[in-house]
């Protein structure tokens, strides 16, 4: 069973309504989250490609990544849950793990599954929250996975003149 229906959640998904790149997102976490998610990852089956300055590399452990000089370019793994379905990591900060994902592959009730189904391996794995704010918004989740719930959830209302 779905977590979300693409018609009770499609203006979520609308580039001109939220933008094409949302946020996703896991806050307070540690390097050990980190190296948690990383593990997921490689256990998965998932195709990932990680690269620093768009050199491709094996995946590092989590601690080697974040300790990186302040001056160093930021690093990236993408992580293809599809062939057509791509969440890109970008190892900003260590205490929030964040993703970006193209709406434009999320279009319809088989790609969201794929989508609320990786939220929920990731939230699961590490017992917390993973976020969905529109781009630009940054703070305003319009969904995602509750620890509680054990699923993905809507946590905001559509517009009103949708």
């Amino acid at each position: 069973m779905s977590d979300l229906l693409w018609d009770d959640v499609q203006y979520f998904f609308d580039l001109d309504e939220v933008g094409a790149l949302p946020d996703v997102r896991v806050p307070d976490t540690s390097v050990e989250d980190w190296q948690a998610v990383l593990d997921l990852i490689g256990a998965s089956g998932w195709k990932r490609q990680y690269s620093e300055s768009e050199v491709v590399m094996p995946v590092p452990r989590a601690e080697a990544v974040l300790s990186r000089p302040a001056d160093a370019e930021c690093p990236d793994l993408r992580v293809w849950l599809t062939a057509d379905v791509l969440a890109i990591f970008r190892f900003q900060a260590l205490e929030e793990i964040d993703f970006d994902v193209d709406l434009r592959e999320l279009q319809g009730q088989e790609r969201l599954d794929v989508f609320c189904g990786f939220l929920r391996a990731v939230g699961r794995r590490l017992g917390k929250p993973v976020l969905m704010d529109p781009e630009g918004d940054y703070g305003h989740p319009v969904l995602g996975f509750d620890v509680e719930a054990d699923r993905v959830v809507l946590l905001a209302e559509p517009s009103a003149d949708c």
